[in-house]
C-alpha cells in the first residue's frame, strides 16, 4: 500500500492555553510560534534547527495559535523537533439547527441524500430514480392567506417514514414541484415543506398524494405568541443595558430590527470586515433572538434588546462546517473587544477538540461568558462544544399550541412532560449531565436576511438562555464592573444558574431549568 503523504491542517499550541506565556510554555516554544508568525503566507520554511519546512496559513498573535498545512512525515519531524508545541488537527462544526428527514431511498430503489450538519448532501455517486412516464406527481405549494405560490420551498415526501423511503424536490416559480414516486397517486406517511422565510413550515401526515394538489403554509404573523414570547412576552427596549454580546455564527445581516456594533470575519482567506450573513441566515436569526428591537406586529422584538451586539463569522460563504482554528480566532477576537457574553450556536457530536476548549477556557480566564447549544441528534449526548465544563450547554425546550397545527413542530413533541404537561424537551434536543439551561428553541420567530423565518434548534434554544440572561446580569453592576478574569465570569455563570427555576424535567434534560 502507497504511504499518504497528503498535506493536512493543523493547528499549532503551545502546551497550555492558546499563547506561548511564560507560565504555560518554554522560552524555545514561543520562539518558534513567533518565528512561524514571520512565515504567514510565505513559502514553506524551516522556523527552527531540525524542524521541518512548515507552510503557515495563518496566526493568531505572533506568540499564539497557528494554522499549518503539514504531511505525515513533517508532522512527525516537528514533534521531535518542538515536543512543547501542541499539534491539534483543523476539525469542523455546524449549526445546531434542528435536522431535517430526508429520503435514503426512493420508491423505485435508488439511492437519495443524507444530512451532515443539519443540511442535506448530496452522495456522491448515486443514480437517481428511473423516470417512469406517468410516475411523477405535480402539485402546488401556496400560502394559506391568499393563495399565492411559494417559490424554493424544499418538500420531502415519504411513503415509508421508517424505512425513510421517499423523494424530495424543490418549488419553483409557480410554487410547483414534481416527486418520482413510482405512480401518479401515493399515499404518503409524512409530507414535510419548509420554506426558506415568511412562513411557518409544514407537516402532513397519512394522507393521499395526487397531481394537482395544492399544500398551504401558514405565513408568519409577527404578533403570534411563540413559545419564545410565552414563556418572555417583549422585552422592554432597555432590556441587556450595559453588556457586550458576541455572536459566533454565520454572520449577522443589517436588519431594519438589528443594530449591529462591529464584528470581525474570523474565516481563513475571507475579508475581517466582512462580517454579515454568509447568506445561511442562521446567524441573523440567532442574533435576532437575542437584540432584535422591532415591535410586533411590524417587528420583532429579542430579549435583551439593548445589548452590544457584535458579530463574528466563522462560516465561510458556501462553506458547511466552521473550523476549529477559525472559532479559536473568534473566540479571541471576542475577548479582546470586551464581549461579555459569547453565543456558539454550532457544534458536533464526539469530544471537544484541545483548540476550542483551550480557546474557551481562555474566554473564562478573561472574565467572558460563553453559551453553547447542546446539539439537535435526536436525545443523543451533548455534542462539542457545550460539553466542555467552561461553557454553559443549553438544550431546547417547547410548548404544545405555540406553532400552528400542521406545522413541523408537531412533530418534534416528546415525553417526559414537566410539570405544566404542555412544556416539553424538544424530541431532537442531546440531553446529558453536561447541561446546564434549557430555552425556548422550537419554532422560534427571528430575524432572517430580507425578512423573518420560523427556526427550531438547540442553536435557537441558546440565544434565548444568553438573552434572558443578559437581563439579569444587565441589573449586577457589582459583577460587570469585576477585573476581566476567572473570577467575574464565574461570578456570572453563578449568578445566572441560581436564577435559573426547574419546569420538571430530569436534570439531564433541562439543568438547572430556565432563566425567568
Amino acid at each position: 500500500m502507497a504511504a499518504n503523504t497528503k498535506a493536512s491542517r493543523y493547528i499549532l499550541l503551545p502546551a497550555r492555553g492558546v499563547r506561548a506565556v511564560a507560565t504555560n510554555a518554554s522560552p524555545a516554544t514561543a520562539q518558534f510560534l513567533s518565528a512561524l508568525h514571520k512565515q504567514v503566507g510565505a513559502a514553506a520554511k524551516a522556523a527552527a534547527p531540525g524542524a521541518p519546512a512548515v507552510k503557515v496559513i495563518e496566526s493568531v498573535h505572533d506568540d499564539g495559535a497557528k494554522l499549518v498545512e503539514l504531511k505525515p512525515a513533517e508532522l512527525a519531524k516537528l514533534h521531535a523537533a518542538q515536543p512543547g508545541i501542541r499539534i491539534v488537527p483543523e476539525v469542523f462544526y455546524y449549526p445546531a439547527i434542528a435536522p431535517r428527514p430526508v429520503p435514503i431511498a426512493t420508491p423505485a430503489g435508488a439511492k437519495g441524500a443524507k444530512t451532515k450538519g443539519g443540511k442535506t448532501i448530496k452522495a456522491a455517486g448515486i443514480a437517481k430514480a428511473a423516470k417512469v412516464p406517468g410516475a411523477s406527481i405535480t402539485f402546488t405549494v401556496a400560502s394559506k392567506t391568499g393563495g399565492t405560490p411559494i417559490k424554493g420551498c424544499t418538500v420531502v415526501a415519504f411513503t415509508d417514514f421508517a424505512n425513510r423511503i421517499g423523494a424530495q424536490g424543490t418549488t419553483n416559480a409557480a410554487g410547483q414541484v414534481s416527486l418520482n414516486l413510482g405512480a401518479s397517486s401515493k399515499k404518503i406517511e409524512r409530507l414535510y415543506v419548509y420554506a426558506r422565510m415568511s412562513f411557518w413550515n409544514g407537516l402532513k401526515m397519512n394522507f393521499t398524494l395526487t397531481t394537482g394538489t395544492t399544500i398551504k403554509l401558514v405565513p408568519i404573523d409577527l404578533g403570534y405568541q411563540d413559545s419564545l414570547r410565552h414563556f418572555y412576552g417583549n422585552a422592554p427596549l432597555t432590556s441587556g443595558t450595559s453588556l457586550k454580546v458576541g455572536v459566533i455564527d454565520t454572520g449577522i445581516s443589517p436588519e431594519p430590527n438589528l443594530v449591529i456594533q462591529g464584528g470581525f470575519n474570523a474565516v481563513t482567506g475571507e475579508n475581517p470586515n466582512d462580517f454579515g450573513d454568509n447568506g445561511e441566515g442562521h446567524g441573523t436569526h440567532v442574533a435576532g433572538i437575542i437584540a432584535a428591537r422591532g415591535t410586533p406586529p411590524n417587528g420583532i422584538r429579542g430579549l435583551a434588546p439593548a445589548v452590544t451586539l457584535r458579530s463574528y463569522r466563522v462560516f465561510g460563504k458556501n462553506k458547511p462546517g466552521a473550523s476549529n482554528f477559525d472559532i479559536l480566532k473568534a473566540l479571541d477576537r471576542a475577548v479582546s473587544d470586551g464581549c461579555d457574553l459569547v453565543n456558539m450556536s454550532l457544534g458536533s457530536q464526539g469530544s471537544v477538540d484541545a483548540a476550542t476548549h483551550d480557546a474557551i477556557s481562555h474566554s473564562r480566564a478573561s472574565g467572558t461568558l460563553v453559551f453553547a447549544a447542546a446539539g439537535n441528534d435526536d436525545r443523543l449526548p451533548v455534542g462539542a462544544p457545550a460539553k466542555d465544563p467552561m461553557a454553559l450547554a443549553i438544550s431546547a425546550l417547547s410548548r404544545k399550541g405555540t406553532y400552528p397545527s400542521g406545522s413541523v413542530e408537531v412533530g418534534d413533541v416528546m415525553g417526559p412532560f414537566g410539570t405544566d404537561p404542555k412544556n416539553y424537551i424538544t424530541s431532537f434536543s442531546d440531553v446529558g449531565p453536561e447541561i446546564d439551561l434549557t430555552g425556548p428553541g422550537d419554532g422560534i420567530i427571528s430575524t432572517f436576511p430580507g425578512g423573518y423565518a420560523v427556526m427550531d434548534g438547540t442553536s435557537m434554544a441558546c440565544p434565548a438562555a444568553l438573552g434572558a440572561a443578559a437581563q439579569l446580569l444587565a441589573g449586577q453592576a457589582a459583577i460587570l464592573a469585576m477585573p476581566r478574569d476567572q473570577a467575574r465570569s464565574d461570578a456570572m455563570a453563578q449568578f445566572v444558574l441560581q436564577k435559573a427555576k426547574g419546569l420538571g424535567f430530569p436534570p439531564q434534560l433541562q439543568g438547572q431549568g430556565m432563566l425567568s
